[in-house]
């Protein structure tokens, strides 16, 4: 009996906007409001990515954020950044 390889379907690409509800516990998108985490919404894309990059690498101090970037792949941190920096 030969046995059947089974192709498994292509990763879905992530909704930027249901991973960043993630972000928005910490980070605020009222201008109102006004705390130590900074706001991420309207950042330049490569700003993101690169403090991204450095959370994830150490190279960036952080209490969770560490973490929190580890559990994103490259692919879902530019669709983030490409998603905070089009909020205005």
């Amino acid at each position: 009996m030969m046995g059947v390889a089974l192709a498994s379907p292509p990763a879905r690409a992530a909704d930027p906007q249901a991973l960043a509800v993630s972000c928005s516990g910490c980070h605020t998108n009222s201008d109102k409001l006004t705390t130590a985490i900074p706001k991420i919404r309207g950042l330049p894309e490569a700003v993101f990515i690169e403090a991204m990059q450095g959370f994830r690498t150490g190279k960036r101090s952080a209490t969770v954020m560490d973490r929190i970037a580890k559990g994103f792949t490259a692919d879902e941190t530019r669709q983030l950044a490409a998603y905070f920096h089009a909020q205005k």
